[in-house]
């Protein structure tokens, strides 16, 4: 077995910040609001807010702890409210939202810059001539949130001074819930007591209790509800916007230059305080993540990479969680996307390369193929795991997809050992492919040709669902399921011969497979059809980006000029700056906006909105016909530079079909970073061993 490389040791712990917002910008607070901010822990527990330092969402918050990693996911923190005092002024810093329509405080006025250092966000504030940082971040593998305050420039000399003064505002909630605080004399009574620096804060009996606490300031328990804080976008989502949150604690200090102050807000009890040696922690932490990533190529010209490619593998790292198995050993999963999905099957495997094989962290990669091995049932791989709940397995794809995760995985560590472990697993996948599983999926043996689906499911990772009413079922022989398959079949082939043992067994139903899916091909339109033997439909002629895995995947059943039409109907009709739309402008069902409440977003989420992460397979097919890696290159640049622009250091999931492809859905979403970070790597290595 070939040893994946050891990770380097980072040359610097000093981080770099390659987003940043001067005053001009971070004082408008429309532009403020529409930039999110996200800290995660590994653990599937986040923080998250706007540049603004308002709530614009039920996902904002400074501790959303994943009590059941990487799920249970509740809100500890909803936020903060500071104040700065010199002298007689008082300076507000927190600002915030309420039903009636006023924002008060206005703390973003002071606000003169905002950026990132590594992933960890940083506001500095200007308040009477006195330059204020505030940084916020979680420790690795922990339920805390460190807000930390440093005094950096004074304006009036080295003993200038100020007073913070803090109030803490608390919740115990689902993180997809709102809070309602019950009317007087019913209100909600947490239990808040004192403990050394700080409060302990239990909501009622059977909650987990959780701790706000500082080292260098004062504290003084509190218990008042502020009601009625508002959110903006929940109400543009039609949803239930505005909630109470409890006023937990008070903590004031006195703030000199060369001195800090932090706040620990945290589910552990032995959480340390040291907020300089935590965020020295956490700065190393990071050093030694993008220290473990492959050499970054240098393009032809003998550029440098991006300065977006390292803060996007910084986001990657964000995705990588712990999840417990059937047999209660630790094993890795990935968070689909933030602020509300959980970890999902298909998503995983299919980030798993750009996250994780990118990202130089192949134990990880391992990790979690080995993990959810244990989850296989009835020849499939879990769709998602609810909360409180049994995995659910309606998924065609999910499982095609981890056999492309394991191909990658041994492609880039060579690891025998692995394959040996998981290769009767993924036999057995076949063989239960081959004979029938759930959902009717089971393979044609007229044609050799993967079939799936019925009334009322959706199978595909097009799988929005409405009540009863599935919006896309792609019921039948789907065309990137089948391209999927005989990739499948291909690799099991090629692990079989690794192995020693017979590929009989796969060869003859990929040869078949590949035989059968010229079916696909449909001349009328020079492109394939997106479903065929659709029940009622027949073959399904709508334009569908589902087709370029007919392309980009590394075995293609199409001929060299069917490979070319296909790119060439994709570039033409679903290409957008950002991504391919999911539907063709000019389709019956065809929808450009993905907005309104949770039906009429449901209807468009795969009917036309543009999907980040299909670009990466997009341009590995185009430089597959066109053989042109500067022109595919060129092509991700404007999705690359969207880590300013919505989900600040990351990517989020979709954009509306339409012009100007307003952004829209979850902010930091695991395949488009994944695919932008595996495609750019691929592309770029050509480039370079070309020049």
């Amino acid at each position: 077995m070939r040893k994946a490389p050891s990770a380097k040791k980072p040359r610097s712990r000093k981080p770099t910040s390659t987003i940043s917002f001067g005053s001009a910008v971070s004082t408008d607070l429309a532009f403020a609001e529409q930039r999110e901010w996200l800290v995660a822990n590994g653990l599937g527990g986040f923080a998250a807010g706007t540049v603004a330092g308002s709530a614009t969402r039920r996902y904002h918050g400074l501790l959303f702890a994943a009590l059941d990693p990487p799920l249970g996911r509740t809100l500890l923190v909803g936020g903060i409210d500071e104040l700065v005092r010199t002298g007689e002024s008082a300076y507000p810093l927190a600002t915030h939202r309420w039903l009636s329509g006023a924002i008060a405080p206005e703390g973003y006025k002071t606000l003169e810059n905002f950026r990132l250092e590594g992933a960890v966000p940083v506001w500095t504030f200007q308040v009477a001539g006195v330059r204020l940082e505030k940084r916020i971040w979680m420790r690795s593998r922990e339920n805390t949130t460190f807000v930390h305050y440093a005094l950096v420039e004074p304006a009036s000399g080295p003993g200038m001074a100020i007073d913070l003064e803090v109030k803490v505002l608390v919740n115990y909630r689902d993180f997809h819930s709102l809070t309602r605080a019950g009317a007087a004399p019913n209100e909600w009574r947490m239990r808040v007591e004192p403990v050394e620096g700080g409060v302990r804060i239990q909501a009622f009996a059977a909650a987990a209790p959780f701790y706000l606490r500082s080292r260098a300031a004062a504290c003084e328990p509190q218990h008042v509800w502020y009601r009625d804080f508002f959110f903006s976008l929940e109400r543009e989502r039609g949803l239930d916007d505005h909630e109470d949150q409890l006023y937990a604690a008070y903590f004031r200090a006195r703030l000199e230059m060369g001195k800090s102050v932090t706040l620990v807000f945290s589910a552990n009890p032995a959480a340390t305080l040291d907020g300089d040696s935590a965020l020295r922690e956490e700065q190393f932490r990071q050093a030694v993540v993008l220290a473990a990533a492959k050499p970054l190529p240098r393009t032809a010209a003998k550029q440098s990479p991006p300065s977006w490619l390292r803060q996007l593998l910084l986001a990657a790292d964000q995705f990588l969680v712990s999840r417990a198995l059937p047999d209660q050993s630790a094993g890795k999963s990935i968070i689909a996307g933030y602020h509300w999905f959980g970890d999902w099957g298909r998503d995983t495997m299919i980030s798993l390369p750009g996250l994780a094989l990118c990202a130089g962290r192949q134990e990880v990669a391992k990790e979690i193929l080995l993990a959810f091995s244990h989850f296989v049932d009835r020849g499939m791989l879990p769709n998602n795991f609810p909360e409180g709940g049994v995995p659910g397995y309606n998924t065609i794809d999910a499982t095609l997809w981890y056999f492309e995760a394991i191909r990658h995985y041994f492609a880039a560590t060579a690891d025998v050992a692995a394959l040996e472990q998981l290769f009767p697993v993924l036999a057995r996948l076949v063989q239960a492919h081959l004979t029938g599983t759930r959902y009717n999926i089971h393979v044609d043996p007229s044609d050799g040709l993967l079939y799936g689906g019925g009334p009322g499911v959706q199978l595909t990772w097009m799988d929005a669902k409405i009540g009863d009413w599935v919006v896309t079922p792609r019921t039948g022989k789907a065309v990137e399921v089948n391209a999927l398959w005989i990739n499948a079949l291909e690799s099991m082939t090629a692990f079989a011969r690794t192995l020693g043992r017979d590929p009989a067994p796969f060869e003859r139903p990929s040869a078949k497979a590949q035989s059968s899916f010229a079916r696909f091909w449909n001349p009328a339109r020079g492109c394939c059809f997106d479903v065929i033997d659709s029940p009622g439909i027949g073959n399904d002629t709508s334009i569908r980006p589902n087709q370029i895995f007919a392309v980009s995947l590394p075995v293609s059943p199409l001929a060299a000029d069917q490979q070319k039409a296909v790119v060439d109907v994709c570039a033409a009709r679903l290409l957008t700056p950002f991504g391919l739309r999911s539907l063709a402008p000019g389709e019956p069902s065809y929808s450009g906006a993905y907005s309104g409440g949770p039906r009429e977003r449901d209807a468009s989420y795969h009917q036309g909105a543009v999907w980040g992460w299909l670009l990466g397979p997009f341009v590995l097919a185009h430089y597959r016909v066109y053989h042109d890696s500067a022109r595919a290159l060129a092509l991700l640049e404007p999705l690359a530079r969207w880590i300013d622009s919505y989900g600040v250091g990351t990517l989020g999931e979709i954009f509306d079909g339409d012009t100007p492809h307003r952004p829209r859905g979850a902010v930091s979403q695991a395949w488009t970073v994944a695919e932008l970070l595996r495609s750019w790597l691929l592309l770029s290595s050509r480039t370079s061993s070309s020049a």
